[in-house]
């Protein structure tokens, strides 16, 4: 987990907070060259494949170097800060000169990586690969930067020719093409929209300052000269392509994090498990009264109680019905692994991404459990505090796409699982009950499992369980 690279000074490697993972983006430094940290202080906050984790140093000391800046990918196993100890810790603390504070762009750790996989705070990582920084970005306004959207816009309109540019303004003195600045001022210059390059630095050895940050924002733009007026051209054709594309109407986004385990998860299972979906429409006019009723319960005072909970009881008692469901295909030794336990994962889209947390033991649990364990995987999910933890081990599925009001879908399996049930969404329809076609509550379930291990008629067995329960709740009491 450390390592001495002299008698005062211990460097901190990045961990393997999650088992297996190899990489994590530095999202946050909470703590600055100079600073003193103690034993268990959160100096970081990294975002894994799976979720966004604080990151506690184990000693005592005064923080000496930050080795990476905020958005950097990280190896497991690198070190990323360093942390002077004991006797070199007095020494640490003095001012620390502002010319050693910046950050480079591409340090790198000092000492040689070992090979294979290394231990470290949790579990182990790898030390094979490299590790790369995100590519920098142009220069954005503030509004361009605020209206980024998470989902990538492609569009492309043509347009003239350019005006001749503006005079260039007087470069920083530069790293490499890295202008010098500390990272608080970088973060300063990034919220003001200011472009580094073109800020002149007055600190010392030529090193910017908030003062210059400043002044460069306060700076009014400089007009663009008029280009000449330009005879009219004729018309283009409209099978002409346009001589260039406004590339200021698209939007790029890296796809790192959740999204980058999610896409690599999702292609590793659609072309690995020959996938079957089988549907269900089922009426659950009676499930959603039972919902009523339990909300007035006092038993589940302070509960999350929805049609999702009594679902994925459904799904438990099928489970328990028909438990060959409940397994994994192990490729490499050619067995088909049965589950005796039901760790029920539930889908939740989070602003990092969607992420598929588990409830463990959930075949263990009475419904007024269930319902806690629901409420708290739902909260935690929406305040991105998901731990690694709680979205490994998973041996089925549950994803919700009726909160979108969509009547149905055809899920991927989570790697490592056999089966998914998505829930469309609840309608008030015409319905043909005792004879007579009277409006009613229905929705459309979808299953998809993996057919190298879960034939047909499982399949079939399992969806006609839970769409019997959701019709007839009362079997939840003669079939749990």
């Amino acid at each position: 987990m450390t390592t001495m690279t002299d008698s005062s000074v211990r460097e901190f490697k990045m961990p393997d907070v999650g088992e297996g993972l190899t990489e994590a983006e530095i999202l946050k430094w909470y703590v600055q060259p100079g600073d003193t940290v103690t034993d268990g202080q959160v100096v970081c906050e990294v975002e894994t494949a799976k979720a966004a984790v604080e990151l506690p140093i184990p000693y005592d000391g005064v923080v000496r170097e930050l080795h990476f800046p905020e958005g950097t990918t990280v190896d497991v196993g690198t070190s990323i800060i360093a942390v002077a100890v004991g006797d070199g810790a007095a020494a640490a603390a003095e001012p620390v000169q502002e010319a050693v504070a910046d950050i480079p762009a591409t340090a790198e750790a000092e000492e040689p990586k070992p090979e294979g996989r290394q231990p470290v705070l949790v579990g182990y990582g790898v030390s094979t690969s490299s590790t790369r920084r995100r590519p920098r970005k142009g220069a954005q306004a503030p509004a361009a930067a605020q209206e980024a959207s998470a989902a990538i816009q492609a569009e492309m309109n043509g347009h003239g020719p350019a005006a001749p540019a503006a005079p260039a303004a007087p470069a920083a003195p530069v790293t490499g093409d890295r202008p010098l600045a500390k990272p608080p001022v970088r973060k300063l210059a990034k919220d003001l929209g200011v472009d580094l390059a073109t800020v002149v630095p007055s600190g010392p050895d030529g090193i910017i300052t908030r003062e210059d940050v400043h002044a460069a924002a306060a700076e009014p733009a400089t007009p663009e000269p008029q280009a000449a007026p330009a005879a009219v051209a004729p018309a283009p054709s409209p099978t002409a392509a346009p001589a260039s594309y406004d590339t200021t109407r698209e939007t790029r986004v890296p796809v790192k994090g959740v999204r980058k385990a999610t896409a690599a998860a999702m292609v590793g299972s659609a072309f690995t498990a020959p996938h079957v979906t089988e549907f269900v429409t089922v009426d659950v006019t009676r499930t959603m009264k039972l919902v009523e009723e339990l909300k007035q319960d006092k038993e589940y005072a302070g509960l999350r109680v929805n049609p999702l909970l009594l679902i994925a009881k459904a799904l438990l008692v099928a489970i328990k019905r028909n438990p060959d469901i409940n397994a994994s295909w192990d490729e490499a030794a050619q067995e088909i692994v049965v589950k005796h336990y039901v760790n029920l994962g539930i889908a939740a889209a989070t602003p990092r991404g969607l992420i598929v947390p588990n409830i463990k033991d959930a075949h263990a649990k009475t419904l007024p459990q269930l319902a806690g364990s629901l409420g708290e995987l739902v909260s935690t999910a929406r305040e991105g505090k998901t731990s690694p933890a709680a979205m490994q081990g998973g041996t089925v599925t549950i994803t919700n796409v009726g909160v979108f009001g969509v009547d149905t879908g055809t899920p991927i399996l989570n790697p490592g699982e056999s089966a998914i049930l998505a829930v469309g969404a609840i309608k008030l329809q015409p319905w043909v009950h005792k004879g007579k076609v009277k409006p009613r509550q229905v929705t459309t379930l979808a299953l998809s499992f993996d057919h190298r291990l879960v034939d047909g008629e499982l399949g079939s067995k399992v969806l006609a369980d839970v769409a019997a329960v959701l019709e007839q709740p009362k079997r939840l009491i003669s079939w749990a």
